[in-house]
């Protein structure tokens, strides 16, 4: 059985996502900042007849949490098959270039980027063990740059001087982790779940949670010829599935 760790797995997409893995046959480690909303969450899915899942205690943005969930994980098991960089925050919207504070700026990059960073090299001994690792982050289409630059693009007035700049960082961050692992069976790459209905935008996405999540769970599952170092996104790309950075 392989496993599989999903940050801020408690709700939303990174809950289907767990749910749609388990369907799959994984084993879960659903992280969660909160390890109470975690367990309801197991709980939940257990009530569902999916068994294989169990809660971790992750705040990607604390050094000494994202530790412990190493140690605490490792005491599980010693081969890490799939990491799901999912958890996020937006900061709140508007937010113009000119006039949001940088301490919201470095609020968004906590999480969004230098989480996604700790998180990745804490646990890139354990995925190592694994015969085909996967490392998905999940990123979303206003990330990228080639897009705000046409007008015609249908996000284009939607700018977010923290939310947007730091998944392009995150997804400047999955082309150099791709890169540095290229020779190895490791399959590293950014998905863009699309516009969705959840807590993080007031359900105002148009797209679905099942949806939205499957988009992850197939970059998730990529067999040894699938691509990496790729920003896969059906809403931006839909004839390639691959979006313009």
């Amino acid at each position: 059985m392989k496993n599989v760790l999903i940050t801020g797995a408690n709700k939303s997409i990174g809950l289907e996502t767990a749910r749609q893995l388990l369907q799959q046959g994984y084993y879960v480690y659903l992280g969660s900042r909160d390890l109470q909303k975690g367990q309801q969450a197991v709980d939940q899915l257990q009530a569902e007849g999916l068994q294989q899942v169990e809660a971790i205690q992750l705040d990607v943005a604390d050094s000494a949490s994202v530790a412990a969930a190493r140690v605490a994980l490792g005491q599980k098991t010693s081969v890490l098959d799939v990491l799901i960089n999912n958890a996020g925050i937006s900061g709140g919207m508007p937010q113009p270039a000119l006039t949001t504070s940088v301490d919201l700026i470095k609020q968004v990059f906590e999480t969004n980027i230098f989480g996604v960073i700790a998180v990745t090299q804490a646990f890139i001994d354990l995925l190592q063990q694994a015969v085909e690792p996967r490392i998905v982050n999940v990123s979303t289409g206003l990330a990228s740059l080639t897009l705000h630059q046409d007008p015609s693009w249908r996000y284009y007035n939607i700018t977010g001087a923290a939310y947007h700049t730091s998944k392009a960082a995150l997804n400047a961050y999955t082309v150099m982790l791709a890169q540095e692992l290229r020779a190895t069976p490791f399959k590293v790459n950014a998905v863009d779940p699309g516009y969705t209905a959840t807590d993080f935008n007031h359900h105002s996405g148009p797209g679905s949670v099942p949806d939205a999540a499957a988009r992850v769970v197939k970059a998730a599952l990529l067999g040894p010829d699938g691509l990496t170092g790729q920003f896969f996104s059906d809403d931006n790309a839909p004839e390639t599935g691959i979006s313009p950075w």
